[in-house]
């Protein structure tokens, strides 16, 4: 598969929360360092998702906001 996306990190499902409608999917890309995304329980499903499973996030955002206080 190729994606247009170019920011792609590769990982280890840590965490699945899931709720009502949607599933929140925890990934470790190093060592302590994870990122969390949501989507439906339905496309996890279809994914396969499960803890210790590796995964890829795929990064694709026109904006990216950083802030300081």
């Amino acid at each position: 598969m190729k994606l247009s996306a170019r920011n792609q990190l590769k990982g280890v499902v840590t965490n699945i929360d899931v709720g009502a409608v949607n599933v929140e999917v925890t990934v470790e890309v190093s060592p302590n360092v994870e990122l969390t995304s949501i989507l439906t329980k339905k496309s996890c499903e279809y994914l396969g998702l499960a803890v210790g499973k590796e995964a890829v996030l795929v990064i694709k955002a026109s904006n990216v906001m950083v802030a300081t206080e």
